[in-house]
């Protein structure tokens, strides 16, 4: 279990990689499929089937709606690739960084860190990862609510930006 959810980490690191080092957006919304299913796939790992089943159907669907925008907005004939020369330079920038981070942070991590959720609570009759849904809607409505309005008004900023050739504000053409 510990060797799959380190490859689920790695491939999470490779995905936010592909992510932060791509002009592209079309491979940037690859890198965003693959570092949501990474995320959700280690907090399964760790007891967190109800967070990440909730965080893969919000994230995906709210993300890649913007992805879809900017890819619309950026129409290249031929987008540069995960190979072209650029691309590799600052994605071997992107790894090295990790890593030398990773060599600093070391020494504080240890595998009792490593516990899942459920291990935490010795004879509870629900699970763990479902407790946080009652705080959001009664300690964390009023930011429920904020959140709410400011998705509402990015996806009208980028509706109004994207509407058409004549009447768009950022149209190359």
């Amino acid at each position: 279990m510990f060797f799959l959810n380190f490859l689920f980490l790695v491939g999470l690191v490779m995905g936010l990689v592909v992510v932060s080092s791509n002009p592209s957006p079309f491979f940037a919304a690859l890198g965003l499929v693959m570092v949501a299913s990474m995320g959700c796939a280690i907090l399964v790992g760790y007891g967190g089937t109800f967070l990440s089943l909730i965080l893969f159907l919000i994230y995906l669907g709210g993300m890649l709606v913007v992805f879809a925008y900017s890819a619309a907005l950026a129409a290249e004939p031929y987008p540069e690739g995960l190979g072209s020369p650029e691309v590799l330079v600052h994605a071997v920038l992107y790894f090295l960084g990790v890593f030398v981070g990773g060599m600093y942070l070391l020494e504080g991590w240890y595998e009792v860190s490593w516990v899942p959720v459920d291990d935490m609570s010795e004879f509870s009759g629900s699970r763990a990862d479902t407790w946080g849904v009652g705080l959001v809607y009664s300690s964390g409505g009023g930011m429920l609510g904020i959140t709410v309005g400011a998705l509402l008004l990015t996806l009208v900023v980028v509706l109004h930006v994207v509407r058409g050739l004549s009447r768009g504000a950022v149209r190359a053409v």
